[in-house]
C-alpha cells in the first residue's frame, strides 16, 4: 500500500513539473537556455573586470547585486564562488566615501553572502556598519543643506540612482542583523529624495535638481519638448524597490508606501515600454536615440517580473511586457557573453551600441534573468 502511495505521488511530482515546463515554453521561454546565458555573462564579466573607480565602486556593486540574484534563484555556486572571491580581495571594504550612497552598493552582496555562509569567522561586516553609522548618523555637507550646486545636493540621496546603492543595502543589514533603527532611517531619507525628486503627474523620477521643472525658460528639456526622464535613473528606482520590497517584513510600517510607488512607477514604465521590447535612454523623447538600451531595460525587467512573481502586478497585464522585454535582452548579449547595448556612466540620457558595455549593464541582465526564470511558477 506504501509503495503505490509512493508510486503515485511519483506520478502527481512529474506530472505537474511537465506540465509546468509545458507551460513555460508555451511562453516562449526555455529554462536552460536562460540559464546557459545567465552564465555566459557571469563567466565573461569575470572575465573582463572593469571598474570607474576601484573594486568597491558602485559598478561593482550594482554588478555583484545581479550576481547575488542570479544565486539566490539558481543557487548555481558558480555565482556564490564569484561573490565571495571578490569579498576576499576587496577584504569586505567598502569604497571610502562615508556619506555618498554609491560607495556602500558593493556591501549588498557581502551582506548575501553572510546570509548564506555561516561559518565563524568567514564574512566580516565590520566595514559595512561602520559605513552605514557614519552614513546616517554624522553630519555632513549634503544633510545640512550647505552645498549649493544646481544638482541640489541639499538631501544626503539627492540623485535618484542612489534609491537602488544604499536603500536595499540599509534594508538587507537590518534585516540580516534584526536591527530595524536601519530600515526606519532609511526611510527617513527615502522620503527626502521621493519628496524632492519624484513627479507625481509623470510617475518617474527626475535624476536631480537640474531636471525638475520649476516653470521658467531654464528648465531643461528635450527637443520635443518635454521633460528628461532618464531610462536608467528610473531603472535604479524600480530595480531598488523591488530589491526592498523582497527583504521587507510584510508588517512594516511604511510597507504600504513602497508597494504604492512601485506599482505607480511600474503602471508607467509599462505604458512606455516601445514595440521591440526595450526602452530608450530618455523615456519621453524615444526618438532622440531610437534604439534600446539594456542596463535601464535590465532593471525594468526585472522589478516587473518580480511584481507578477510577487503578487504586485496583474500577470495578464504584464507578463507579455516581461517576456518581450527578455527577448530583446538576450538578443543584445554577444556570442561570447558579452551585453551589449549598454549606455556609458552618465547621468542623463545618451546613446548606447552594440558594443558597448559595462559591469553593471551584466548586473541588470542578470537580475533580469533572475525573475524570469521564475515566470513558470
Amino acid at each position: 500500500m506504501k509503495n503505490q502511495a509512493l508510486k503515485l505521488l511519483t506520478l502527481c511530482v512529474l506530472f505537474c513539473s511537465a506540465m509546468s515546463l509545458k507551460t513555460y515554453a508555451q511562453k516562449g521561454l526555455n529554462h536552460s537556455e536562460i540559464e546557459a546565458k545567465m552564465i555566459k555573462a557571469l563567466e565573461w564579466q569575470e572575465a573582463h573586470p572593469i571598474f570607474a573607480i576601484a573594486p568597491t565602486d558602485w559598478t561593482e556593486g550594482a554588478y555583484y547585486t545581479g550576481v547575488a540574484r542570479a544565486h539566490k534563484t539558481t543557487k548555481d555556486m558558480m555565482y556564490m564562488a564569484a561573490l565571495k572571491n571578490q569579498a576576499y580581495w576587496n577584504n569586505w571594504q567598502t569604497y571610502s566615501r562615508l556619506h555618498h550612497a554609491d560607495d556602500v552598493a558593493i556591501s549588498y552582496s557581502y551582506i548575501y553572502i553572510g546570509m548564506n555562509d555561516k561559518r565563524p569567522g568567514f564574512v566580516n561586516l565590520d566595514p559595512t556598519k561602520k559605513f552605514l553609522d557614519a552614513h546616517l548618523y554624522e553630519d555632513d555637507v549634503w544633510k545640512a543643506g550647505t552645498d549649493k550646486s544646481t544638482s541640489g545636493k541639499n538631501i544626503l540621496w539627492w540623485w535618484c540612482d542612489a534609491l537602488f546603492m544604499a536603500p536595499p543595502v540599509l534594508n538587507l543589514y537590518a534585516k540580516h542583523t534584526n536591527q530595524p533603527k536601519y530600515r526606519d532611517e532609511m526611510h527617513k531619507y527615502y522620503m527626502e529624495t521621493y519628496n524632492q525628486l519624484y513627479d507625481k503627474e509623470e510617475r518617474l523620477f527626475a535624476r536631480d535638481m537640474r531636471f525638475v521643472w520649476k516653470g521658467t525658460d531654464k528648465d531643461l528639456k528635450e527637443p520635443n519638448g518635454k521633460k528628461i526622464f532618464w531610462s536608467r535613473g528610473n531603472g535604479w528606482v524600480l530595480g531598488g524597490l523591488a530589491l526592498l520590497l523582497d527583504d521587507m517584513p510584510k508588517d512594516y510600517k511604511h510597507r504600504a508606501f513602497y508597494e504604492n510607488l512601485f506599482k505607480e512607477i511600474a503602471s508607467r514604465i509599462l505604458e512606455l515600454q516601445p514595440k521591440d521590447g526595450l526602452w530608450r535612454t530618455s523615456l519621453l523623447s524615444p526618438e532622440t536615440y531610437d534604439h534600446g538600451e539594456v542596463s535601464g531595460s535590465g532593471f525594468y525587467t526585472f522589478a516587473l517580473a518580480w511584481g507578477v512573481n510577487n503578487g504586485l502586478l496583474d500577470r495578464n497585464k504584464y507578463e507579455h511586457a516581461v517576456i518581450k522585454a527578455w527577448k530583446a535582452l538576450a538578443d543584445c548579449q554577444h556570442k561570447d557573453g558579452r551585453v551589449g547595448w549598454v549606455q556609458n556612466i552618465g547621468a542623463s540620457p545618451e546613446p548606447a551600441s552594440v558594443d558597448s558595455w559595462q559591469n553593471f549593464g551584466t548586473g541588470a541582465f542578470l537580475m533580469a534573468g533572475s525573475e524570469v526564470l521564475k515566470l513558470k511558477k
